[in-house]
């Protein structure tokens, strides 16, 4: 089942991230992943009192939940994840599940 890797985060100021960037792409493809969204914050629709929006969101889908977890533990890339951890703060790493209606999760709700 497909999975949507949702990051929200700041930059640091540093060139970490820059440098993670430039190696991500491809580093995400070999594990069948795609980048299929990049955005900046341009406002606050609705939100949290006290929870500050981050400033960048990168979404990322891939085939599974295996293909996910091996670009994680790829030992190729050991020396590429903490260039993503320096260059950024606030970072949330939130996986989703695919679905392709969401009358299921409401009819769940409703038990």
């Amino acid at each position: 089942m497909a999975l949507y890797a949702l990051n929200l985060f700041d930059l640091t100021g540093n060139d970490s991230y820059l440098q993670y960037s430039r190696r991500s792409v491809k580093a995400v493809g070999k594990h069948g992943g795609r980048v299929v969204a990049l955005g900046r914050l341009s406002g606050v629709q609705e939100g949290e009192p006290g929870v500050e929006p981050r400033g960048v969101m990168v979404l990322v889908e891939w085939p599974s939940q295996e293909s996910f977890q091996a670009f994680v533990d790829d030992p190729e890339h050991a020396d590429l994840h903490p260039l993503r951890e320096d260059g950024t703060r606030n970072y949330l790493w939130w996986l989703y599940d695919r679905l392709e209606d969401l009358r299921p999760l409401l009819a769940s709700t409703r038990e």
